[in-house]
């Protein structure tokens, strides 16, 4: 980059975050902040611990904005002083550095902006991320594996937390069907990005003639819903079994009918939990996620936006497809969405997921 292009990128950088400035309010953000923390400090606060989490949560994701913006605007300034001095006297150590810092800042600038389009009612949500394999036996199964990897080093490259509520091993390998809870800011607002049929191109390791196969499995995100979220939902409708659960490989095998399936007989939707060792705790677990797909139906039924929360993903098959991860005879993964692809499959697989989350959220955004 030549002096005037370094000064370009500093100029669009300074507009930006102007911009933001203008549309964040920051004064009365940080008005909110000092209003938040300081019924913290009110006799009883911690009293009724959903209402006090709920005061803790607003109060950090309000911070998280403004603490943000104010390191962004500060780096910046920081690169306004490095570009005036490179200005001064030529030194291509510091050059180098500059570059590399301004391009460092657009990142954090893009994620920045795209965490402030976020900003449908349940985008701050934590996610319920559920996997399920198409037909293909053991290869689909073995996909389904490969995705709950990659999904779970996603979530711990930004921090998030993972549980796993519920899981059922294939019959050879891989997995049969398996549900994550994923907590973190925003983390329905980005998985939401990864509902529908993902497809895998590869020779398969199960296949002796060394064959090309291809699997499917479909990926379904939902909001975890607040116990203050209004369900109606009647305990004669439901439908609960207990069963005796078990981990992956045999790890956190009980001895207990500790597993609870509940099942919503009008709307015939199934949940089921197992990752405590608690029954009443499973059974908690489920009718959260029980509310949460209520909720999604009731939602589509009401407003008949089908892809607002839940989307219809169609046949676990060919022509569904969202994504395709081709492993043979080439390495490419692609968004048949918004047509981005890569071809670091390696590095997609080791959770890399977050430019198809980016590009697919912001087209999103903007068509709307």
């Amino acid at each position: 980059m030549d002096s005037v292009e370094i000064r370009n990128e500093i100029s669009a950088m300074q507009k930006r975050l102007a911009d933001f400035r203008g549309s964040l309010d920051l004064e009365t953000k940080e008005a909110r902040i000092a209003e938040l923390e300081l019924k913290m400090t009110e006799p009883g606060f911690w009293d009724d611990q959903n209402e006090s989490k709920k005061v803790i949560d607003e109060s950090n994701g309000l911070k998280d904005i403004t603490v943000t913006f104010s390191e962004l605007a500060e780096e910046l300034e920081n690169q306004e002083v490095s570009y005036e001095l490179l200005q001064e006297e030529e030194d291509a150590d510091l050059q180098q550095d500059l570059e590399k810092s301004l391009k460092q800042l657009g990142e954090r600038i893009n994620q920045f902006e795209l965490q402030m389009l976020l900003s449908e009612p349940h985008d701050r949500k934590n996610a319920i991320l559920e996997l399920h394999p198409g037909a293909g036996g053991t290869e689909s199964q073995d996909w389904a594996e490969m995705l709950l990897r990659m999904y779970t080093r996603w979530a711990e490259k930004r921090k998030f937390s993972v549980e796993t509520m519920d899981y059922l091993p294939g019959d050879e390998a891989g997995v049969k069907s398996v549900t994550l809870l994923i907590k973190g800011l925003n983390a329905y607002g980005y998985l939401k990005a990864e509902k529908g049929v993902h497809r895998l191109v590869r020779i398969s390791p199960f296949d002796s003639s060394g064959r090309r196969h291809t699997s499917f499995v479909s990926c379904d995100v939902m909001p975890e819903m607040d116990d203050d979220v209004a369900v109606d939902i009647n305990t004669e409708d439901l439908k609960v079994d207990t069963y005796r659960a078990s981990g992956a490989g045999g790890q956190h095998v009980n001895t207990t009918d500790s597993a609870v399936r509940i099942t919503h007989l009008p709307t015939n939707t199934v949940v089921q939990c197992q990752n405590e060792r608690s029954q009443i705790k499973n059974r908690d677990q489920a009718m959260k996620m029980l509310k949460a797909r209520l909720y999604q139906l009731e939602i589509e039924k009401q407003q008949k936006e089908i892809d607002e929360l839940r989307g219809d993903q169609g046949d676990i098959g060919w022509g569904n497809q969202i994504r395709s991860y081709v492993f043979h005879p080439y390495n490419m993964v692609k968004d048949h969405r918004t047509n981005f692809e890569v071809g670091n499959t390696g590095g997609v697989m080791d959770g890399g997921i977050d430019p198809f989350i980016d590009e697919y959220l912001r087209s999103t955004l903007e068509n709307k």
